[in-house]
């Protein structure tokens, strides 16, 4: 499975403030949602939050803005649109309890991200 250069990005942004087990899926074939989701986890409600936060401000320094996010306040399971990508950022009982990656994987279509 090949991955864009641009959510190769997002997932190295987040595996460098300490996102844990970042997970690239290709949903291009499954819905007009996006092409890419990017899924992690954060260990707190605040490591969530800032995990959003600062993928945002680095994104921004690459010329990618957001569309919308929604979750930020409360830090459980951040959504934040992209555009063609979109990233769930999940507090680790929230990911274990809706485990997304189950809905979405289908064949070859998810990468482990290993920095």
């Amino acid at each position: 499975m090949v991955f864009s250069k641009r959510v190769k990005e997002v997932a190295k942004i987040l595996d460098d403030k300490k996102a844990s087990e970042v997970l690239l899926l290709d949903v291009s074939g499954s819905t007009i949602m996006a092409d890419y989701f990017v899924v992690c986890s954060g260990n707190s409600n605040l490591h969530v939050r800032r995990l959003a936060e600062e993928l945002d401000d680095e994104l921004i320094k690459l010329g990618y803005e957001r569309i919308r996010v929604e979750g930020l306040r409360e830090g459980r399971w951040v959504v934040a649109d992209y555009g063609d990508i979109l990233v769930h950022i999940f507090h680790k009982d929230e990911r274990e309890f809706y485990d997304i990656e189950r809905l979405w994987k289908n064949g070859d279509n998810y990468l482990e991200y290993e920095g």
